[in-house]
């Protein structure tokens, strides 16, 4: 019985020559969990995925999957997981059907062809051959493929890559489906919407560090409420109120200064009430006021901004 998380990593460092491409990192993911790798190109994400799938050994501290070394023991693992690739290899001239009954040969207990095919929303593709299919058809096959094997470990790279709106979103739903069925799946992706309405829990990576790491909530916190308006013409920056001790930071957008605060401890709400019981105290229009609630997105790029500094 398997006690231990499904994937652990500790102190992981990998290198190619002289370049440390991830520098230390540790995390691990439970059973039945998605567990988000974020990250800008070149942060280390798919060398550690490529780790954790056997293809490549650690330089130094150790990864396990399903409780074993995944290169060492690789011949014990594979069988147990699933991949798909940032770019998978297949035979133009075969059909989508044909391709999963060639795949099926390779894969122990494999399922049905019906049962990936279908979910994989390629059920009227299945006679097409695969050089005919779009680029977000290719990638749909690519993860009927790495399901066909029923993993207790799945790996996702850059999934929804090359997908339209639509077919993200289905696809988005297959994922959800195989987790809310026990699997455990590690994804990387550059779509951030993607990991907030997946990831149970994340990590940001930059220059093969992980730098914040939680649920998307514990991660987002702290980070900040946005509030902002144009600068009225008459207003000095000086003049504006502070909002919960903050001050407002000036930005320009199409020649027009803009007055930002981002808000903390008082929250948004507090914020507003504030902004406005003075903006009407002084008979004055905020012109563009705009409030949001931080997202993945601010964090993201303040995480790689701060990183740099």
């Amino acid at each position: 019985m398997q006690t231990s998380p499904p994937i652990q990593v500790t102190g992981l460092h990998q290198r190619y020559g002289g370049f440390e491409a991830v520098a230390g990192i540790s995390f691990d993911v439970r059973e039945g969990e998605l567990y988000a790798l974020l990250g800008t190109n070149g942060a280390g994400k798919t060398t550690t995925l490529e780790t954790l799938e056997g293809h490549r050994p650690a330089h130094a501290g150790t990864v396990r999957v399903l409780g074993r070394d995944p290169h060492r023991d690789r011949r014990d693992v594979r069988p147990r997981i699933g991949i798909m690739l940032q770019e998978g290899g297949f035979f133009g001239d075969l059909t989508v059907a044909e391709t999963v009954a060639h795949w099926r040969g390779f894969t122990p207990r494999p399922r049905d062809p019906d049962e990936v095919i279908g979910p994989a929303g390629l059920a009227d593709r299945a006679d097409v051959r695969v050089r005919q299919l779009s680029g977000g058809q290719k990638r749909r096959l690519d993860l009927a493929l790495a399901l066909l094997g029923r993993p207790e470990v799945l790996f996702l790279d850059e999934p929804t890559t090359g997908m339209d709106p639509e077919a993200r979103r289905a696809t988005w739903t297959i994922v959800r489906d195989v987790v809310d069925a026990g699997t455990t799946v590690l994804l990387t992706t550059h779509y951030l919407e993607e990991a907030e309405r997946l990831a149970d829990r994340l990590a940001i990576m930059h220059r093969g560090r992980i730098e914040l790491a939680g649920t998307v909530r514990e991660v987002v916190a702290g980070h900040g409420d946005r509030i902002s308006f144009r600068l009225p013409e008459r207003f000095q920056v000086a003049e504006l109120p502070a909002l919960g001790g903050v001050r407002a930071g000036i930005e320009v957008d199409g020649g027009r200064a803009v007055a930002t605060y981002t808000v903390t401890g008082q929250g948004l709400q507090a914020g507003l009430y504030d902004l406005l019981r003075w903006a009407d105290g002084r008979r004055v229009a905020l012109d563009g006021l705009h409030a949001r609630s931080a997202s993945l997105e601010d964090v993201f790029l303040s995480t790689a901004e701060g990183a740099d500094q």
